[in-house]
């Protein structure tokens, strides 16, 4: 009986997919930035900065304010061929859409040393799948969030060289939905909708930054570290669906707790001012993914039934490259575009519809207008993520779960500036 009503794989399944490297990784927190396809860590010449490269903003006189968002729009599709109904061989991603925000707000002291403070959410998305398709028992909707709360301190040494710090407070919740097939022998056999209602959990981190200036180049280093959030939320099974005999043999609601390792991200680029109007940008990201080895989740059902795994997840160190380009039309308007190439650290083995992943090419368009004290910035990207065969956690015999996965999105940002 423990062992058929244990949601634990069930959980473990749906939870490790939401911790899939780039896949919920989101670089877009200032639309200058995103424009130059995240090449920024060089140029960090705007408050985004502090996300980028806290040293840059030694470089920024007086007190200055920006704010914005992007809107991510992502699309995917499911192909089952060896699925027996031809209704459920071709299954498509509900439509959704996320919006995280940014803000930051900066002021220099003097001429050398300068605080800002940045809020933004650099980890999330999710899924949303018909609740009837095949693969409804690892999940049907899946959610994560963070809101990072970053204050940072920079320092220009001399006329060539910054410095920057920063903590982090990260806040982060988990919402899960999912549909659970639960066998009593020769009693009652059924589905049963399950879901996380919402899991919180907290974490600190760090970040640090050197920015160089000398003519028209430039050279920058960020890093971000790692950190580990603790989750623990409600779980609850719908009994409502359950024979009214059968309901007290079933555990209704628990708690269940977990950690995910987030990576180290170390950022590298170079700039270089062709001429007063052109300026060229590239930059290479490495993120360390292979502290996401495995996990431990646990639940405590409301009938002091317990179940504990721990889950092999074997990630890979990854990379991300950029390259951007910015073309000055007049002193008040910019063109920007770029490329970016974004290998995934999550193994085939491990993909599944909460949130697949794969290596991907992205597209950055944008421009920036300044008027007076007051700036905007827009930038659209487009992501093509490469198609990429899973087997799904192999959780029906004769890999009928086996499927191709075919993903892109679109992502709009808009950041609002205002120099006092």
């Amino acid at each position: 009986m423990k062992k058929t009503l244990s949601l634990l794989v069930v959980f473990i399944l749906a939870l490790s997919s939401l911790a899939s490297g780039s896949g919920f990784l989101i670089y877009e927190h200032g639309t200058a930035a995103m424009a130059l396809a995240g090449a920024f860590v060089s140029i960090a010449n705007d408050p985004s900065a502090i996300f980028y490269n806290p040293a840059g903003i030694a470089w920024l006189p007086g007190t200055r304010v920006s704010t914005g968002g992007v809107f991510i729009f992502p699309a995917g599709s499911l192909l089952l061929p060896s699925w027996p109904d031809p209704a459920f061989q071709k299954v498509y991603q509900l439509d959704q859409t996320f919006f995280p925000p940014h803000f930051y707000l900066t002021h220099r002291f003097g001429s050398r040393v300068a605080f800002g403070i940045g809020v933004f959410a650099p980890y999330g998305l999710g899924t949303a799948w018909p609740v009837n398709y095949p693969l409804k028992y690892i999940c049907t909707e899946t959610s994560m969030q963070t809101l990072f709360v970053n204050p940072t301190l920079a320092v220009k040494l001399n006329d060539n060289l910054s410095i920057g710090f920063g903590v982090s407070y990260v806040h982060s919740t988990l919402k899960l939905s999912l549909v659970r097939h639960i066998e009593i022998p020769e009693v009652w056999t059924g589905d049963v909708p399950a879901s996380l209602k919402k899991a919180t959990g907290e974490s600190v981190a760090f970040n640090a930054g050197l920015l160089f200036k000398k003519d028209r180049f430039s050279a920058g280093f960020n890093w971000r570290s790692n950190f580990t959030v603790d989750y623990s939320g409600d779980f609850f099974l719908d009994k409502t669906r359950v024979p009214t005999p059968i309901q007290p043999y079933i555990p209704g609601t628990g708690v269940v707790t977990t950690s995910f390792k987030h990576p180290n991200i170390f950022d590298l680029g170079f700039s270089y001012q062709v001429s007063p109007k052109f300026l060229v940008a590239v930059a290479g990201q490495y993120l360390t993914w292979k502290v996401y080895d495995s996990y431990e989740i646990n639940i405590v059902f409301d009938n002091a039934m317990t179940e504990q795994e721990v889950v092999e997840e074997n990630f890979k160190n990854s990379i991300l490259l950029r390259a951007a380009l910015q073309y000055l039309l007049n002193d008040n308007f910019a063109l920007r575009g770029g490329v970016i190439y974004d290998q995934t650290p999550q193994p085939v083995e491990t993909m599944d519809p909460s949130l697949p992943d794969a290596s991907r090419v992205a597209f950055t368009l944008g421009f920036g207008y300044t008027k007076g004290k007051f700036s905007v910035d827009v930038a659209y990207m487009y992501e093509l993520f490469q198609d990429r065969t899973s087997p799904n956690r192999d959780i029906y015999p004769l890999g009928l779960g086996a499927g191709t996965y075919q993903t892109s999105a679109q992502v709009l940002g808009v950041t609002l500036g205002y120099r006092f």
